[in-house]
């Protein structure tokens, strides 16, 4: 069985929680000590993937691009998404103005990428009520219906690790199919 390489990118704006999702899903580990990305890091994990109605396995082996929060702003960013297959749009649900920037994070993603995949993560859900989390994943459908290629919204907790390994798992998927 061979192996299938995808390029995805992780964006959102300083202090979302990028770092901390990848790590969780990477390596299963969280910190609280903040430690700021400077360009892009990058990572490596293999995911077995069932597909089909033979429930075929196929492994894909996961390029994570960690971009910090900040090039959005600078010319380089171009150069971190080319070539992504998929990215994780992290939100920080604590800080509404993280929110407010999805679409900005939707709109240089598909541009460089109009064929890639994304997923957005509303993260550090473990900090506020259920009751809030639902009500921020409903307002967030939205981008579903305007940006077909939109496939999910997941309330992730990168501390809890509260559906890390899905959200992962279900871009992956995605971008098999779309092979």
């Amino acid at each position: 069985m061979g192996k299938i390489s995808k390029k995805i990118c992780l964006i959102g704006d300083f202090s979302v929680g990028k770092t901390s999702l990848i790590r969780r899903f990477v390596d299963d580990q969280f910190s609280d000590e903040y430690l700021s990305t400077v360009g892009v890091k990058l990572s490596r994990k293999v995911v077995n993937l069932k597909q089909g109605e033979k429930e075929e396995e196929k492994l894909v082996e996961l390029l994570i691009w960690d971009i910090e929060g900040q090039t959005q702003f600078k010319s380089i960013a171009p150069a971190y998404l080319q070539g992504a297959k998929g990215a994780i749009i992290v939100a920080d649900v604590k800080r509404q103005e993280t929110m407010e920037h999805l679409r900005d994070h939707l709109d240089l993603f598909f541009k460089i990428n109009p064929k890639g995949w994304v997923i957005i993560a509303l993260n550090k859900s473990d900090l506020i009520s259920e009751e809030k989390v639902l009500q921020l994943s409903h307002s967030n459908n939205q981008f579903q219906a305007d940006y077909p290629q939109v496939i999910a919204t997941y309330a992730t907790s990168a501390k809890t690790g509260k559906d890390v390994n899905d959200l992962f798992h279900e871009l992956a998927a995605s971008m098999l199919v779309a092979v």
